[in-house]
């Protein structure tokens, strides 16, 4: 089957029907996710360039600093690379920081201190310090982004070790994974795609996790399998229902973790 470039601009997301539960958007799923685990826990804190503006990175962060204080929600310079190193050491001394970068390109300013210090720490002390964090920020091309603003750099970082990496594909995940990769403790980068963020689905309300490293089957076939991650999963979706249409069952795997990687879901 030929591949068709109209198919990714003709997804078609199913709607959710209310009557399996809440309906909740992509954005307000994430914001719920970092809301609750303020609420229950005061050594989170919310940091990053425009977390407390109107935009509120995407919306993600929406009204979070009225709430908590601008002391557990605030803005930051441009500084990455400072600004990962407070991160790192507020981290190491007992603080759970979520560090919103908005895009991933901003997080190559700040490479040193994530790949040798944060990532490394546990292992150079025999395990004695933890450096509980997350990395945020959004994937994926939009009006403007141009080539210095949506660049996907998950791959430079699966090699490594003491990083965990996060793509979830809905907002069920988004929120789960969140509220997990938040009580790790290890530093955990989240990558969303910004096109999954008008996606709604089925969201419960109140506190879980999704566990990390643990993938999910997205549809049941016989014939082939195809794995993925985030948007990717709409992809691979639409991909099968027309190999189904031609007679060919295709399963669907959904990792929701690239780093550690699910070698034995079932």
């Amino acid at each position: 089957m030929p591949w068709d470039e109209g198919l990714v601009n003709s997804l078609v997301y199913d709607t959710p029907d209310p009557s399996e539960g809440r309906v909740l958007g992509y954005v307000s799923a994430i914001r719920e996710a970092l809301d609750i685990a303020m609420e229950l826990d005061p050594s989170v804190l919310v940091l990053g360039q425009g977390v407390d503006d109107p935009g509120s990175m995407f919306g993600t962060t929406k009204g979070l600093h009225v709430k908590y204080g601008r002391h557990r929600v605030f803005d930051t310079p441009l500084s990455e690379e400072g600004m990962m190193g407070v991160s790192t050491g507020a981290a190491m001394n007992g603080m759970r920081p979520v560090y919103m970068h908005n895009r991933p390109d901003f997080i190559l300013l700040a490479m040193n201190q994530l790949v040798t210090h944060a990532a490394k720490f546990h292992f150079m002390d025999n395990g004695q310090t933890n450096v509980p964090m997350v990395v945020w920020a959004a994937i994926g091309r939009g009006w403007g982004s141009g080539a210095q603003h949506s660049q996907a750099i998950q791959g430079l970082l699966l090699g490594v070790p003491g990083l965990r990496i996060v793509m979830p594909s809905t907002p069920f995940d988004a929120k789960g994974l969140m509220m997990a990769a938040i009580a790790d403790n290890n530093p955990v980068l989240i990558f969303e795609h910004r096109w999954l963020m008008k996606k709604e689905g089925i969201v419960p309300e109140g506190a879980y996790k999704v566990p990390i490293g643990k993938g999910i089957y997205r549809r049941r076939g016989g014939d082939l399998t195809i794995v993925g991650s985030s948007h990717a999963l709409e992809l691979a979706l639409s991909a099968a229902s027309r190999l189904a249409a031609e007679g060919i069952e295709a399963e669907v795997i959904d990792l929701r973790t690239i780093k550690p990687l699910d070698l034995g879901i079932n």
